[in-house]
């Protein structure tokens, strides 16, 4: 199979889709595998290693034109041109809050895999897992970055010192990013509390924690007096592939103390704070809202892209080998976790929950495929 390896588009955005190790398996199992120019520079990966890997390095349109393109992030409006009928797209897409790119998609005839909605039964997301569990390390350590008086916000350590208090740290959301902020927040010596909706959830977090971390159910009231007295507020809610729910709301942000942080990781699937109401940047990643300092950035991985690159590209191998050997159809039906993961194809919305954010008719994956059992 001919597979594309396109640069990425998004601002400061400096991951890859396909390490030179990877590609070198790819190509040793007979594929054809074509890398933009540039591609992996951001990472660390230069042109040369992935010569040397047997990957052709090519121009954009070039590692466009495969059956299979693989990418990091969701495409940019100057990448539509390149969509058409046949070819399948396996990246991050993030479509329920991007209603022009799903139309792109669907227009095209194109299949389009979301890494973040490959499902396993028992609910795990194997492919978002490890950008979660970085993301989740870097709110906080960002959020503590831009504590710091020099940003504007109150300038606490997260750590305090004898006989000055420690910071408050509220994680909302106790999956793998949540998991992740509660590791670093508890490291920095902060106070931390973490709130979900499934006490489950939260007895596993306390034993984990062995009691360094307090944990709340995520009721309105509950969440509104937590974030009030926060200096910190972690965004680490996901309803897999579908619009994140507001759970701070504005008039709880407006309760909290002027110069505290607000990082919401999940701005890309359009934020569970209502405030984060547009997406930053790397290059100038902060704004104010009701003097609160909010941090929005949508692919806070991006930001460690050698680490990044390596993680995704160990949990993605597998997969891309098996689309790669057999087509998208067949390893569809024969991985139900994979299946869930696709989003669109053959100009039909499969994804429910993207269906549901845009108004638009579903069509469940299995007819897709034939009526194929995915159970």
């Amino acid at each position: 199979m001919r597979i594309g390896v396109p640069r990425e588009r998004m601002v400061e955005e400096y991951r890859v889709g396909v390490t030179p190790a990877a590609a070198h398996v790819l190509v040793s199992d007979g594929h054809e595998v074509f890398v933009e120019r540039a591609a992996g520079q951001g990472a660390g990966f230069s042109d040369q290693e992935y010569l040397d890997a047997g990957c052709r390095v090519v121009g954009a349109g070039d590692a466009w034109d495969a059956e299979l393109v693989v990418k990091v992030k969701q495409p940019e409006a100057e990448e539509y041109r390149y969509f058409r009928e046949g070819m399948a797209l396996f990246s991050y897409l993030h479509l329920a809050p991007a209603p022009a790119l799903t139309a792109a998609i669907l227009e095209s005839g194109m299949t389009a895999i979301g890494l973040e909605t490959v499902q396993r039964a028992d609910g795990r997301l194997p492919l978002l897992a490890p950008m979660s569990q970085i993301a989740g390390r870097m709110a906080v350590m960002v959020g503590a970055h831009f504590l710091q008086r020099p940003h504007g916000s109150a300038g606490i350590l997260p750590g305090g010192i004898s006989g000055v208090p420690s910071a408050q740290v509220v994680v909302v959301g106790g999956g793998t990013v949540g998991l992740g902020a509660a590791r670093v927040a508890v490291g920095l010596g902060a106070r931390v509390v973490v709130m979900d909706t499934d006490p489950e959830r939260l007895h596993v977090l306390d034993d984990l924690f062995d009691g360094r971390v307090g944990t709340l159910i995520a009721q309105p009231l509950v969440v509104a007096a937590a974030v009030r007295d926060a200096d910190l507020v972690i965004g680490a809610v996901l309803v897999p592939g579908a619009r994140a729910p507001h759970v701070v709301s504005a008039a709880m942000v407006r309760s909290m103390r002027s110069g505290s942080v607000i990082v919401d990781v999940a701005v890309d699937q359009g934020g569970c704070v209502e405030t984060c109401d547009h997406v930053s940047t790397h290059r100038a990643p902060v704004y104010e809202r009701y003097g609160v300092l909010h941090y929005a950035v949508a692919n806070i991985p991006g930001s460690v892209p050698r680490t990044a690159t390596q993680a995704l590209a160990n949990a993605t191998l597998p997969y891309l080998r098996r689309l790669a050997a057999v087509g998208w159809r067949q390893a569809a039906r024969e991985d139900p976790a994979l299946a869930r993961g696709v989003n669109v194809a053959d100009g039909l919305c499969a994804c429910a929950p993207v269906a549901e954010a845009q108004g638009r008719k579903w069509t469940a994956v299995s007819e897709l495929l034939g009526g194929a059992d995915l159970s």
